[in-house]
C-alpha cells in the first residue's frame, strides 16, 4: 500500500533537499550552456537532456517535429530550417503507487538566441562562468537554468523517497526563439496535463503576454551607378522607408485609448523590431535589392490574421505615396512567429496554488506580468485545454550581451515547483 501525503509533506524538508542539489545544479547548467543549441544545432545538448531524463528514471519519449502534422494548425508558424536531426526530449513520471493528484507538465526550451558580437561578451558565450551568484552564458537565463529548476525539483522529491502521485510531464523541446513548433509538436503528439508551468525568466508569475508576427519585406529598387545616385531609387533606403511607415502603426498601437487593459502600465508595450537588413551589391551601384526581417508585438485578442491585414494595408498605402513607386516593387513573406496573445485567469486554481508557494517559499507576494513577448505557454492555454503560465529564475541580459542567471533565484525556483508538486500533483512515499 501507498502512503498518500498530498500537501502534508512538510515544506521544511522539500527545501532542505532541493538546496542539498545546488552543486548538481549549478553543474547542469554549467554543462547545458556549454552546449552552443543554436537553431538546428540542438542535438548536442538534447543528447543531454535525454540522459538527464533517463537518470531521473522517466519513460523516454524522443520524436522529430512532423511539420506535415502541425502545418494546418492554428497554431503553426511558418518554419526557417530543416528539422532534420532535431527532436523533441519528453521525460514521463508514471506514478508507481497509484494515481490521486493532478497532472503537470513542466516545459521548457533548449534552444537560444545567436551571439551577436562575441567580441563585446566578457568571456565566450559558450564558455560559462561564475562571479558571485550570477552564472554567465547565452541561454544560461533563457532558459537552461529553468529546465535545470524542474529537473531538481522532482529529483529532491526522490531524495526524500517520494514521487507524485499523478503524471508528471518534463519537455526539453527546440525552436521556441522563431516558431514554437516544437512545444506545438508535443500538443500535438498528445501531450495535454490540468495545468503546465515552464520556467522562464518572466518577472513574476505570468498573466499576459503578447502575440508576436515576423515578416520579411523584399524589395527591389532602381540601380543606377553612385555617380548620379540622385536618380535612382535605392532598395535599401526603400525598405527603411517602408519600416519607418510600419513604425506609425506601433505608435498608434502604444496609444493609451488603443492598450490593452493588462498593458496600461507599460512604458511601451508594443515593439516593432527591424532586426535584421540585407541587400546592395556594391559601393559604388545604388542598392537593386535588399530583404528586411522585421518583428511585431501585438496585444492580446487580436489575430495573426487581422494583424496581417492591417500591416499589409499600411504598406500598400505607403508604397502608392511614395514618389516612385513606379519604379518599386516589394513584397512581404511571412516566416517564424505568427503567435497570438492570451491573458490568463488569475484566479484559476494553478495560478492560486503556485501563487501560495512562491509566497511559502520566498516569504514575498508574487508579482504578476503581463510580458511584452511571447512563449510556449500559448500553446497549452489556446488550444491544449491545459491552463499554463510561466515563473521562473531571475536573469538579465538575455538576447544581448554577457547573459546571467541568478544562482539563488534558480534554486528558490526548484523550491517553488517541488513544493508545488506535492500540493498540485499529491505525493506517494516510496519503499525503502
Amino acid at each position: 500500500m501507498s502512503d498518500t501525503l498530498d500537501a502534508t509533506v512538510d515544506q521544511g524538508q522539500v527545501e532542505t533537499a532541493v538546496a542539498g542539489l545546488r552543486g548538481e545544479a549549478v553543474d547542469l547548467l554549467l554543462d547545458l550552456v556549454h552546449h552552443p543549441s543554436l537553431l538546428g544545432q540542438e542535438r548536442s545538448a538534447q543528447d543531454r537532456m535525454r540522459e538527464v531524463f533517463t537518470e531521473l528514471g522517466l519513460q523516454v519519449d524522443e520524436f522529430a517535429i512532423d511539420e506535415a502534422k502541425i502545418r494546418h494548425h492554428p497554431g503553426y508558424s511558418p518554419s526557417i530550417v530543416s528539422y532534420d536531426g532535431r527532436h523533441n526530449i519528453v521525460g514521463i513520471h508514471e506514478p508507481r503507487r497509484g494515481t490521486h493528484g493532478r497532472s503537470l507538465i513542466f516545459n521548457g526550451h533548449i534552444d537560444v538566441v545567436p551571439v551577436g558580437a562575441e567580441s563585446l561578451w566578457t568571456k565566450p558565450p559558450f564558455e560559462p562562468w561564475i562571479k558571485d551568484d550570477r552564472l554567465y552564458g547565452r541561454g544560461a537565463g533563457d532558459m537552461k537554468a529553468g529546465i535545470v529548476a524542474y529537473t531538481m525539483a522532482l529529483k529532491a522529491l526522490q531524495r526524500l523517497g517520494l514521487e507524485p502521485a499523478a503524471k508528471v510531464i518534463l519537455q526539453s523541446v527546440v525552436e521556441e526563439e522563431c516558431t514554437g513548433n516544437g512545444a506545438l509538436a508535443c500538443l500535438v503528439e498528445g501531450y495535454t496535463a490540468d495545468a503546465a508551468i515552464i520556467p522562464e525568466p518572466t518577472p513574476g508569475i505570468l498573466q499576459a503576454q503578447m502575440g508576436v508576427m515576423w515578416l520579411a519585406l523584399e524589395v527591389s529598387g532602381k540601380p543606377v551607378h553612385a555617380s548620379v545616385a540622385h536618380t535612382g531609387v535605392g532598395a535599401i533606403d526603400f525598405a527603411t522607408y517602408m519600416f519607418g511607415e510600419l513604425k506609425k502603426l506601433e505608435q498608434r498601437w502604444n496609444a493609451a485609448e488603443h492598450r490593452h487593459a493588462c498593458y496600461h502600465r507599460h512604458e511601451h508595450p508594443v515593439n516593432f523590431n527591424l532586426g535584421k537588413i540585407q541587400g546592395g551589391e556594391w559601393a559604388s551601384s545604388v542598392p537593386t535589392s535588399a530583404r528586411a526581417d522585421i518583428r511585431l508585438g501585438f496585444y492580446p485578442g487580436k489575430s495573426p490574421a487581422e494583424v496581417r491585414s492591417e500591416v499589409e494595408a499600411l504598406l500598400a498605402d505607403a508604397y502608392r505615396r511614395h514618389p516612385m513607386s513606379n519604379s518599386l516593387t516589394y513584397r512581404v513573406i511571412y516566416e517564424g512567429f505568427q503567435a497570438e496573445g492570451f491573458e490568463l485567469d488569475m484566479n484559476q486554481p494553478v495560478i492560486t496554488t503556485l501563487s501560495d508557494c512562491v509566497r511559502d517559499v520566498t516569504g514575498k507576494t508574487a508579482d504578476y506580468t503581463a510580458f511584452t513577448g511571447t512563449t510556449d505557454a500559448r500553446f497549452f492555454n489556446l488550444y491544449g485545454n491545459t491552463p499554463a503560465t510561466c515563473y521562473g529564475p531571475h536573469a538579465e541580459n538575455i538576447h544581448g550581451i554577457d547573459e546571467w542567471v541568478s544562482i539563488d533565484s534558480m534554486m528558490d525556483v526548484a523550491k517553488v515547483l517541488a513544493l508545488f508538486m506535492t500540493r498540485w500533483c499529491g505525493v506517494n512515499r516510496l519503499d525503502s
